[in-house]
């Protein structure tokens, strides 16, 4: 897996690159971007968030004043930009950007385990497998970043798909959680991504970029070295380089690598030094904040898909890690998660609706999956307390912004405790063609699976019904 490190492990990203010439996830296959640009001629976008552990969809976006206490809970609605709209009291930098945003209130599917429900939500496919564990396997579907990958990349020669700041993952795993890789399609399919020093949030711009022209010919340089030396250990061994991928396909592959540190305009793009410090301080000094805050410079840049996966210092929580809200649900989402989620995400759609971004680029937001009815309801975790939430995949929410949808619309709805979707159901199938439409790649393009021996189209979902401008 490629990727690119922060301050903390200075010098290990440039030579991960060269090394692995983009072996994580770069492919140049031409099949379907040439689509993906709009009237205007800019290049069109996708911003995936996923929230990784399953927020409330009671608490944050599709309340219920009027249940009994232990469905409600104990957060008050408030009125928000869109006439109608109304979501959490703690949302509201948020509440001010909701004329962007449409909510999808009646996302579902019957995964209660993380690992498989967030393979479910990043691939858009039902788990292939027993649910008996949270981490990636080869038979795994891909997922979406994959098949952007599988695409090609960027007009600009931008990966098709990056994934920053982490891939998710809990504490104790030796591998990604589920459905994050290319699974069945092959790893060389898997996303590249930007990894974060998560203790501190910071880019290492300058691990992406070279100094000078003198800097650039030492990489030539060294790379036909490279080449040559690994030309004469396959002679001398028999052993084809690397094991498993086709020997055109890695030499387009590191030579694309050369090519993209050579330009710089990787490491110019989230290289956050460069924004004014009253744009710092608006998205917050926060992992989550200054992935989003890359994110926005991606797009800019010209990349099809970025997938940015939540992250906060609740990681080493056994019990409620990230949105994941087993016990003291209240507490937590009021003083740790929602104000770091509401200033990010209040700036990212801000700022793209300034830039005017948003007309091109598609923002998701989704968990994988919403929480109980009941406050302290058992489903699935046996440390889920009375103070919190269980998983609950039948019925959440997913928030949409840009792509020509209109925003302050709410699609979707459910039962009066939010536990059932009432009309118009969405899977995850839905939401995948839906981001895949917006790219101009098409749900009915096919690769070939090995798993089960046959072709297997891009996505067997339908783009969901929305009102656009």
């Amino acid at each position: 897996m490629l990727s690119v490190l922060f301050r903390t492990n200075a010098g290990y990203g440039r030579r991960e690159l060269i090394r692995l010439g983009a072996l994580g996830g770069m492919s140049f296959a031409k099949s379907s971007l040439a689509t993906m640009s709009s009237s205007a001629g800019q290049q069109r976008s996708v911003v995936f968030i996923f929230l990784f552990g399953g927020p409330s969809q009671l608490d944050l976006w599709d309340m219920k004043p009027a249940a009994p206490l232990e469905i409600r809970g104990q957060f008050q609605p408030i009125s928000t930009s869109a006439a109608g709209v109304q979501i959490c009291q703690h949302l509201p930098l948020l509440a001010g950007q909701m004329h962007r945003v449409c909510l999808v209130r009646s996302m579902n599917h019957r995964m209660p385990v993380h690992g498989p429900a967030c393979s479910e939500l990043y691939s858009g496919r039902p788990y292939p497998l027993p649910p008996v564990t949270d981490q990636a396997r080869r038979e795994d579907w891909p997922s979406l970043a994959s098949l952007m990958t599988r695409s090609g990349a960027g007009a600009t020669g931008l990966p098709g798909a990056i994934v920053l700041p982490w891939h998710s993952q809990f504490m104790g795993q030796s591998e990604r959680i589920a459905g994050q890789t290319g699974g069945r399609m092959g790893e060389q399919y898997n996303p590249f991504l930007l990894q974060a020093g998560l203790e501190r949030g910071l880019f290492d711009s300058a691990e992406l970029q070279l100094s000078d022209s003198g800097a650039r010919q030492r990489l030539r340089r060294r790379s036909r070295l490279l080449s040559q030396l690994e030309d004469s250990s396959a002679a001398v061994s028999g052993v084809e380089r690397p094991v498993g991928l086709p020997l055109n396909r890695w030499q387009q592959q590191h030579e694309a690598a050369i090519s993209l540190l050579a330009g710089g305009q990787l490491g110019a793009a989230v290289d956050l030094d460069r924004e004014r410090p009253e744009v710092l301080a608006r998205y917050g000094l926060t992992v989550f904040g200054r992935s989003l805050l890359a994110a926005r410079r991606l797009v800019e840049a010209g990349v099809p898909l970025i997938t940015v996966n939540w992250y906060d210092d609740s990681f080493h929580d056994k019990v409620s890690p990230h949105w994941d809200q087993h016990n003291h649900l209240f507490a937590s989402l009021q003083d740790r998660m929602l104000p770091i989620f509401d200033r990010a995400m209040a700036a990212f759609l801000g700022d793209l609706g300034e830039r005017g971004l948003l007309a091109t680029t598609l923002v998701a937001a989704a968990g994988e999956f919403g929480r109980t009815p009941r406050i302290g309801q058992f489903t699935q975790n046996a440390m889920t307390e009375k103070s919190g939430r269980d998983h609950w995949p039948h019925a959440f929410t997913a928030l949409l912004a840009g792509g020509g949808i209109r925003g302050g619309q709410v699609f979707g709805s459910t039962d009066h405790q939010g536990g059932q979707v009432r009309d118009n159901p969405v899977s995850p199938a839905d939401l995948t063609a839906t981001l895949l439409g917006h790219l101009g790649v098409s749900a009915d393009e096919s690769w070939w699976d090995p798993i089960q021996g046959q072709l297997q189209k891009n996505s067997e979902g339908r783009r969901i019904p929305l009102e656009y401008d």
